[in-house]
């Protein structure tokens, strides 16, 4: 799950790059692109799971580390 959406990032922000950050609608007003949700949002699964997975740190942790939505 992490690779795909580290490649989603990647392609959101290749595309991003190419067009630019925002455009304008059909009023003329500047909106940012779609792109730049797709690209915080797919960034922010890949650090989750590679926090979960334990791969961002060298010492394992004391204890199992549950997933956030699910403590208690």
């Amino acid at each position: 799950m992490a690779a795909p959406a580290w490649d989603r990032a990647e392609e959101a922000r290749a595309e991003i790059d190419r067009v630019g950050p925002y455009f304008e609608d059909r009023f003329g007003q500047p909106k940012p692109h779609p792109g730049l949700r797709v690209e915080i949002e797919s960034r922010r699964q890949f650090a989750a799971l590679v926090r979960e997975l334990n791969l961002d740190d060298l010492d394992p942790p004391a204890k199992p580390r549950l997933p956030t939505k699910w403590r208690t």
